[in-house]
């Protein structure tokens, strides 16, 4: 990738998004671009921390793994997000793994480079910060899930979180969720276990809370799901 497609692609990052064409070149300069082949690892857990990424293409799995190899999903990250968050201001390992799920295009900046570029950029700064505090929210609310919720609650508000985040939405407004997730990756996300999303599925479909095509695609209805939640 040449150094004005990179730029491009930058530019489309809301963190970018308002930089000058002079401040964006800043950027650019340190920043590589390399594709990544399924199922590799762009960093595991406990690496130096180096880099933070932008997908230009495809999607990661950032997850977790406990002294007994267990595996906790923390997020699926796809074209137009940065990962992983904890790389600006810290010093230290990379705290997780990084699995590619499909091939992708990656652009690294390196951490050290990239916190100069943000001293001489204070709205750069601000700006990070903002992503920073999103993602901070988003792990807020999913731990209080985790603490305030029952299983049932945390599968249904973890499939209406993937639905917004990774569902295509259908002519009457029903949201198709492709079947890329599998029950051990649903499970895996909440801390749950396979048999448990599995049964739990399968009451949802009897009881007509979502669908799934013939092609193993799950079919939802946020507003369903919202409802459902609300009752309990």
């Amino acid at each position: 990738m040449k150094i004005d497609e990179i730029k491009r692609v930058l530019s489309d990052f809301s963190l970018f998004r308002e930089l000058n064409d002079f401040e964006l070149s800043k950027i650019t300069d340190i920043a590589i671009a390399r594709e990544w082949k399924k199922q590799s690892h762009v960093f595991l857990q406990g690496d130096p921390l180096e880099n933070v990424y932008f997908i230009n293409d495809g999607k990661i799995k950032i997850y977790k793994s406990d002294i007994n190899g267990r595996e906790q999903i923390v997020a699926i990250a796809k074209k137009g997000e940065m990962f992983p968050h904890v790389g600006f201001f810290r010093k230290g390992d990379y705290p997780a793994y990084a699995e590619v799920l499909e091939p992708s295009t990656l652009i690294a900046v390196p951490i050290s480079k990239f916190e100069s570029v943000l001293i001489e950029n204070p709205e750069l700064c601000i700006k990070v910060f903002k992503v920073l505090g999103e993602k901070i929210v988003d792990l807020q609310n999913r731990l209080e899930e985790q603490i305030l919720n029952n299983t049932y609650e945390q599968i249904v508000k973890l499939l209406i979180r993937l639905a917004q985040k990774h569902g295509k939405e259908l002519e009457d407004g029903t949201i198709l969720l492709r079947s890329e997730f599998t029950n051990k990756d649903l499970a895996n996300m909440i801390g749950t276990t396979r048999e448990t999303i599995s049964r739990t599925l399968t009451k949802m479909k009897k009881d007509e809370l979502i669908e799934v095509d013939d092609e193993g695609n799950m079919i939802v209805d946020i507003e369903i799901l919202v409802e459902e939640i609300n009752l309990i």
